[in-house]
C-alpha cells in the first residue's frame, strides 16, 4: 500500500484509536501520543509486510502500547498526593458541527473511566476492546498476550466491576440535566436540605489537585458531607464563575477565572439521584485542548 493510501487508512480510524487508547489510560493527551507512535510502527510494519487490515492492525498495536503506558504510570501514581482522576474529555456545551454532537454518544462516560482504575491493565484492555469496541476474542488475546480463555475470564472479572461501579439506570441526557441543573442552585443557594435530597446516600465526592492544587485528601462520603463540602466551595468561588460543559458526553460544570479554567466537575446520575461528584483541579489535566470545543 503506498503511504498516501496508508495515511488515508489510518486517519479514517485515527479517532476511534484515540478512543481505544483513552479507554484504556484515562488520558487522552497519553492516547493521543499512543497514536502518533502507532502510526511511525504502522509505516515501518507496512514497509516489511504490507498490512492489510490498517483498523485491525492499529488496534492491537495501540492497545498493546497503552498498557505498557498504563503499567509504567501505575507505579507513578502510587506516589500521586491525593485520589488520582482521569483527565476528563471537555467540549463546550453548544456544538456547531453535527458530528461533533453525534460523537458524544461514542463518548466513555467519566464514571466508566473512575471503575477502570480500579482494574489491572489486562482485565481493563480486556474488557474495553470486547466488551466497548465489541472486538472478537482471538483479536483481545493477540492484543493482550494471552489466550482467548484466558481474556474471556479477564472480560468477565471486569464486566462484574464495572457492573458493581457503574450507574444501573443510564439516564437520559435530560434527566441528568435536570438533576445537575437542581444540584446547581441548591448549592450556590446554600440549600443544604434540598441539596441533600439530590444526592444517593452512598453518594461519594472525589476530588484530584495532583499535589499543585489544594484539594481534599480523601474522598468525601455521605450526603451531608458531600452537600457541606459544596456549598462550602461555592461560599468561597470568589471570582471564579461555573460556566456548563460537556464531560464526557453528559452536562458537567467548568470552574472558570477570567479565560482561565481552575477546575471540571462531573456527575454521575443513577435513578434521579447523583452518586458521584468528581472535581478534577489538576492542572495537567484541566488545561488539554483549549479549543473551539472547549470553554
Amino acid at each position: 500500500m503506498s503511504q498516501d493510501r496508508l495515511a488515508e487508512a489510518y486517519a479514517e480510524h485515527r479517532e476511534r484509536l484515540v478512543r481505544v487508547g483513552y479507554a484504556i489510560l484515562g488520558s487522552r493527551a497519553e492516547a493521543e501520543d499512543v497514536v502518533a507512535d502507532c502510526w511511525l510502527r504502522l509505516v515501518a510494519a507496512d514497509a516489511r509486510d504490507p498490512v492489510r487490515d490498517v483498523l485491525g492492525w492499529s488496534t492491537v498495536a495501540v492497545s498493546r502500547a497503552a498498557i505498557d503506558v498504563l503499567r509504567s504510570a501505575r507505579v507513578r501514581r502510587e506516589a500521586y498526593v491525593g485520589p488520582w482522576l482521569p483527565e476528563p474529555d471537555v467540549r463546550a456545551t453548544e456544538m456547531t458541527d453535527p458530528a461533533d454532537r453525534v460523537s458524544l454518544d461514542d463518548t466513555v462516560r467519566y464514571a466508566l473511566l473512575v471503575v477502570l482504575e480500579q482494574l489491572t491493565p489486562a482485565e481493563r484492555t480486556a474488557w474495553v476492546l470486547h466488551d466497548l469496541f465489541e472486538m472478537p476474542f482471538d483479536d483481545v488475546g493477540r492484543a493482550v498476550g494471552r489466550s482467548p480463555e484466558a481474556v474471556r475470564q479477564l472480560a468477565r472479572r471486569a464486566r462484574a466491576h464495572v457492573a458493581a461501579g457503574t450507574p444501573r439506570i443510564d439516564v437520559d441526557a435530560t434527566t441528568h440535566e435536570q438533576v445537575v441543573g437542581a444540584f446547581v442552585l441548591a448549592a450556590a443557594g446554600g440549600d443544604l436540605a434540598g441539596l441533600v435530597s439530590l444526592l444517593d446516600p452512598a453518594v461519594v465526592l472525589t476530588s484530584d489537585g495532583g499535589g499543585v492544587v489544594s484539594a481534599a485528601r480523601r474522598p468525601v462520603l455521605g450526603p451531608d458531607r458531600v452537600a457541606r463540602f459544596m456549598v462550602g466551595i461555592a461560599t468561597k468561588a470568589g471570582a471564579a464563575t461555573y460556566a456548563p460543559v460537556v464531560v464526557n458526553g453528559r452536562l458537567g460544570l467548568a470552574a472558570m477565572d477570567g479565560d482561565d479554567r481552575r477546575a471540571v466537575l462531573s456527575f454521575t446520575i443513577d435513578g434521579g439521584l447523583v452518586t458521584r461528584v468528581d472535581i478534577v483541579l489538576a492542572p495537567d489535566k484541566i488545561g488539554y485542548r483549549l479549543t473551539r470545543e472547549s470553554v
